[in-house]
């Protein structure tokens, strides 16, 4: 049947097109009579007289978790004679195919150092794969969410591929938070499994604790346990990691492979300036092909070493928990991140690449002369999180460290643009080479498109180094929206781009740079802290009239908060008490260390003025 009036030819075009598209159940909308229309066809344009909206349905499990793909706009154009797609041309992307070759290419090469530990990437492979069997087992089918609570472990790599083998979602979360917002967090993801690291587990259980007095589902509690964590009559009536692996798992096991690769791999949360949880979305495709342009821009070549010092529940570690197996890498865990650890296992390991924010550099610059060793090669680190001070960027360069800064965020998979290096700047004086090294950059080759526009007209600013707008990315590697808040992602996708919230400005050369913060974030050692969420605490305290929180530069985390507070009239509290009542009922990382007693300043509206 023909709904849409073209020719025989051109629907069959428009059906092929439709199919490419998407597997999953499509219905097609006329959402226009007969009129011009431009339509893109890749780099050529070309004028038809119809334009369709396309929507896409996925599975009833996973549907309110698909990239955003509402709107595609088609026209009948003449197809070439004998082309089609069919399984033998196409196969969605994913990155469970990196895993796949690694086992084949780079079977016998080290995948995991961990202390003692050691794998090679068949051995990884096969771990993987009894996992994935493993989880199915426990009841997990495509499109459930499973949790995890881990530092930077060799579990945490293996899940990354296990969990989307098992066709499930997975959701790495910060081991930095307390137990009421990580219950928050559960709740929202819906998880059926949460796997939680011996040293969390203390947290983890009152977080299900206040799960169960709600009307939610608790995930069942995996623990993965090191030698001697645990006694045997602790682990009697537990699930346990390697008890999964070795014991339930099974390599007898077919990959639940994603219908369509717009499917969702992972859910990561992020801060916003509200209270409610943000789960960004990935998919299979932008995992895979940010993964890539990670690897790209970091210039890892086959068998690189890389030293985890990025926490793998960031932005499922910047895509490199996936990206490293593209070149057969190895991995090397360290628990803590740490100067003595990081000098020592870059040199024992001869680790070639690493990432951190820039909290991580000012810890190796800054780290004790008893606790550095001399690195005998150069060790390529990419940092991002906030601009890191070119006195720490001059500084780290000297200790045998090569730097990238890169930018971007949760909702881009991590790092969107890169500050690319250019012979020229060799020959400029250090200070200005520091400075130019300081921006964000130019886009990487997995981002479609980088801007910065004005707010108003979203007409590019002129590229002076002075004009400023928001800074806005278009392409594949950008989230598929906020998980069940439609609203959220309707705003930042507002315009077709999907709008940052941070201010900048383009320089002559097209480098953007960033220059300030449109949303009420506070990005403390790499870590985003709203300052919303603070002051709702400090607001909690009987002593306390008004406040207003923001972001204070720090030498060591970059920033921290702090805390401008009206007092109860005859009312006596100090700033260690206001410190004491936030770290008593919030993460320790957000609470401010510094607080200031003062009328707050106001605009002339009377409203409250958060001066930076």
């Amino acid at each position: 049947m023909n709904p849409t009036g073209l020719d025989d030819k051109g629907f069959s075009s428009y059906q092929n097109k439709i199919s490419f598209y998407n597997n999953t159940i499509i219905t097609v909308k006329k959402i226009c009579k007969k009129s011009s229309t431009r339509v893109h066809h890749g780099s050529s344009t070309t004028t038809t007289n119809r334009s369709y909206k396309v929507q896409c349905q996925s599975s009833p499990k996973v549907s309110h978790l698909a990239e955003s793909r509402d709107e595609l706009r088609l026209g009948p154009s003449r197809p070439l004679e004998g082309v089609i797609r069919c399984s033998a041309n196409y196969i969605p992307l994913s990155p469970i195919s990196f895993l796949e070759r690694a086992a084949e290419v780079y079977r016998e090469r080290t995948s995991v150092i961990y202390g003692s530990i050691k794998y090679t990437w068949e051995e990884t492979y096969h771990r993987c794969i009894k996992l994935a069997y493993a989880l199915s087992h426990l009841g997990i089918s495509r499109g459930d969410v499973v949790g995890i609570l881990a530092p930077n472990i060799p579990a945490m790599l293996e899940l990354h591929f296990a969990v989307p083998m098992a066709g499930a979602i997975i959701c790495a979360l910060n081991t930095r938070l307390d137990p009421k917002m990580l219950s928050t967090q559960l709740s929202h993801s819906e998880a059926k499994i949460l796997f939680v690291d011996h040293e969390f587990l203390q947290i983890a259980e009152e977080a299900i604790t206040l799960l169960n007095n709600t009307q939610i589902k608790p995930p069942l509690l995996v623990i993965i346990s090191e030698h001697g964590s645990f006694s045997p009559s602790t682990l009697a009536h537990k699930s346990e990691y390697e008890t999964l692996v070795e014991e339930i798992g099974d390599t007898n096991f077919s990959i639940v492979r994603p219908d369509d690769e717009c499917d969702p791999i992972s859910l990561n949360y992020t801060s916003g300036t509200t209270l409610r949880p943000k789960g960004v979305v990935f998919s299979h495709r932008g995992a895979y092909l940010n993964s890539i342009a990670c690897v790209f821009t970091h210039g890892m070549r086959d068998m690189a070493t890389y030293l985890w010092t990025v926490p793998m529940f960031h932005s499922n570690g910047w895509c490199f928990s996936w990206g490293t197996a593209i070149v057969g890498g190895t991995n090397v865990f360290i628990r803590r991140c740490e100067p003595k650890a990081i000098f020592d296992n870059i040199v024992t390991h001869k680790v070639t690449h690493m990432c951190g924010a820039p909290t991580v550099l000012n810890m190796i610059a800054n780290s004790l002369v008893t606790d550095q060793k001399k690195v005998p090669h150069t060790v390529e680190i990419m940092t991002g999180g906030a601009p890191p001070p070119p006195t720490i960027l001059s500084k780290i360069e000297e200790l045998g460290f090569h730097v990238c800064h890169i930018y971007g965020l949760t909702e881009t998979y991590g790092p969107a643009t890169w500050c690319l290096r250019k012979p020229e700047w060799d020959l400029l004086p250090v200070d200005e080479q520091v400075r130019l090294n300081a921006r964000q950059g130019v886009k990487h080759f997995g981002m479609g498109e980088v801007d910065v526009k004005d707010l108003i007209t979203m007409e590019s600013v002129k590229c002076d180094g002075k004009s400023i707008g928001e800074i806005m990315f278009k392409g594949n590697t950008v989230m598929g929206g906020y998980f069940k808040d439609s609203r959220a992602t309707q705003e930042a996708f507002s315009g077709g781009w999907f709008r940052s919230g941070d201010l900048g400005i383009k320089h002559p050369d097209g480098y953007i740079e960033v220059k300030d913060r449109s949303k009420d974030i506070i990005i403390s050692g790499g870590e985003n802290i709203s300052s919303i969420e603070v002051e709702t605490v400090i607001y909690s305290h009987p002593g306390v009239l008004e406040v207003a929180v923001v972001a204070r530069p720090d030498d060591y985390w970059g920033q921290t908060p702090c805390a401008f507070v009206k007092l109860k009239e005859g009312v006596h509290v100090d700033a260690q008490e206001i410190i004491q009542y936030c770290r008593d009922h919030m993460s320790h990382y957000m609470a401010p260390r510094t607080v200031i007693f003062e009328d707050l300043p106001r605009n002339s509206t009377g409203k409250v003025q958060s001066l930076c």
